[in-house]
């Protein structure tokens, strides 16, 4: 196998060829480590609250000028984003891998996301469509329109690095809004780098108002700076659930909108007509891939009694002979978690599910040759007897828990039996089934799939889930509305003025 570079060493020569300045990676205290192999590569300047409030002091004012250029001129700024991430794509996609701990291919799939959602938002330009309305009044027209909103905060998580900011920074600026954008703190390097590449895109567009784009590299003071700002209507947090319950009140507060998109643990259920080699390949990549550290991530599989020794036995081999290792040799499949917390809290769920009864295959950390300060984690399949307490939890690591079911409704039961809501699928080859686990009495949750996993959401359908997901809606679709005010307008073109409901008031 051939001797790969320190992951530090690589990410400088990245940043650099993708426009970083070199005195940025060494500014100030935040060590920034790639889960790779432990190393830091970068220690970054912090920002709090006062650079936050300055930075949406410049979105402000860039405001004023951007929701008055032309929405297919906005769009036009996405379209070059789009070509500049085309040409930076090999580069940040490494990035990604160096920073996060994806396999490469999973690091170029994130750029291409942030491609793809250009291109929808170019076309969506031409297309923030109002209504025109009936009225009740002769000589009266009503309609809809849509207006900018103002500035808007994203603060993304880890596991998604760049690609969560795509989906609302392409929409925001086509709909007329800034972009204050707050990453993870263990993964600024690709929100520098991404900054870099739309300074390109700003340049090539010519006449984009200053403080459109902005990137701050901050702690809780910023994130909270940003979220309790006046001068902020909307912010996109992506997260844990326990970090919606704090951010959603404090918006609420100020009657600011939220998009939260947070926990999920999410189920696929397995009848008895299912392709079985179909859905093991599924779930493979649906359990394991990035480490089980997805949103989407499938975390419970409810399988028929009737397939029971068919699927699980077939699941069992290939988590054992899965490739784990560092994520930049193509034939690693899984790569490292996160960090020593991620590594710990899988721990600790392994061993509650052994003290519930649960049957534990893998878990057992490996390719040590890393070194100690790097975490990788042979996936977890774990039998449980029943969906314990912490089955119903969300643990961000690689463990899939295993249950079995009669019936299609105890099955449905047990997928919803959950707080959480974002993402599902049913393998069948039942046309009854399908469509009961689509309808109304099926899946509670935002997303709802047959024959394929929970996780990789392609940018045209709106992205978000239920219940303590956050309910809100990313990418496509109409999630546009949520980065624009609506209006209704009522023009009175006659000589009269007849009041509505038959209200009469003559003076």
């Amino acid at each position: 196998m051939t001797t790969l570079p320190s992951a530090a060493t690589e990410a400088h020569d990245i940043l650099a060829r993708l426009g970083v300045p070199n005195e940025v990676l060494e500014a100030g205290p935040l060590a920034v480590r790639s889960p790779i192999d432990g190393t830091t590569m970068a220690r970054l300047a912090v920002a709090g609250a006062a650079e936050t409030q300055a930075a949406i002091a410049r979105a402000e004012t860039a405001f004023r000028a951007w929701r008055s250029v032309p929405a297919p001129r906005r769009g036009e700024l996405v379209r070059l984003l789009g070509d500049e991430l085309r040409a930076a794509k090999p580069d940040l996609g490494r990035l990604v891998t160096l920073e996060a701990g994806k396999i490469a291919s999973e690091g170029a799939g994130e750029v291409q996301e942030m491609i793809d959602i250009c291109d929808f938002a170019v076309g969506q330009s031409r297309m923030l469509y109002g209504k025109t309305i009936a009225s009740e009044r002769p000589d009266h027209r009503m309609m809809e329109s849509w207006h900018p909103l103002g500035p808007v905060g994203v603060i993304t998580a880890f596991n998604f690095p760049v690609a969560v900011w795509s989906w609302n920074a392409a929409l925001a600026l086509i709909c007329g809004d800034p972009v204050i954008w707050k990453p993870s703190e263990k993964t600024p390097l690709t929100a520098l780098a991404t900054d870099a590449i739309c300074r390109r895109a700003l340049a090539a567009f010519g006449d984009a108002p200053d403080g459109l784009l902005q990137v701050i590299v901050g702690d809780r003071a910023a994130g909270e700076a940003l979220v309790d700002d006046a001068r902020v209507p909307l912010v996109s947090a992506t997260g844990s659930t326990r970090m919606g319950r704090e951010v959603g009140p404090r918006l609420a507060q100020r009657f600011a909108r939220a998009v939260l998109e947070l926990g999920g643990n999410n189920a696929a259920i397995v009848a008895p007509t299912a392709d079985v080699g179909l859905t093991v390949r599924a779930v493979a990549f649906a359990a394991m891939g990035t480490a089980g550290q997805r949103c989407t991530t499938l975390r419970r599989l409810i399988v028929h009694d009737d397939v029971y020794d068919q699927v699980v036995p077939a699941l069992r081999k290939a988590y054992q002979g899965v490739a784990i290792g560092d994520p930049r040799d193509a034939a690693t499949l899984i790569g490292p978690l996160i960090d020593e917390a991620a590594f710990d809290a899988m721990t600790r769920a392994l061993e509650d599910a052994r003290q519930a009864g649960g049957t534990v295959t893998g878990g057992e950390r490996a390719f040590e040759a890393a070194g100690g300060d790097a975490y990788y984690a042979r996936p977890a399949l774990v039998e449980m007897p029943a969906q314990t307490p912490k089955v119903k939890e969300e643990t961000f690591a690689p463990i899939l828990y295993v249950l079995r079911y009669d019936t299609l409704d105890e099955a449905i039961r047990l997928h919803n039996d959950v707080p959480q809501g974002l993402s599902s699928s049913i393998f069948t080859g039942d046309m009854r089934e399908a469509e009961t686990f689509v309808s109304a009495a099926g899946s509670d949750c935002g997303i709802a799939n047959v024959n394929i996993g929970p996780s990789g959401a392609e940018i045209g359908g709106a992205f978000g889930g239920e219940k303590e997901t956050g309910g809100g809606r990313e990418a496509g679709s109409d999630a546009w509305k949520a980065y624009m005010r609506r209006a209704t307008n009522t023009v009175n073109y006659g000589t009269a003025l007849p009041l509505a409901q038959g209200v009469t008031f003559e003076i």
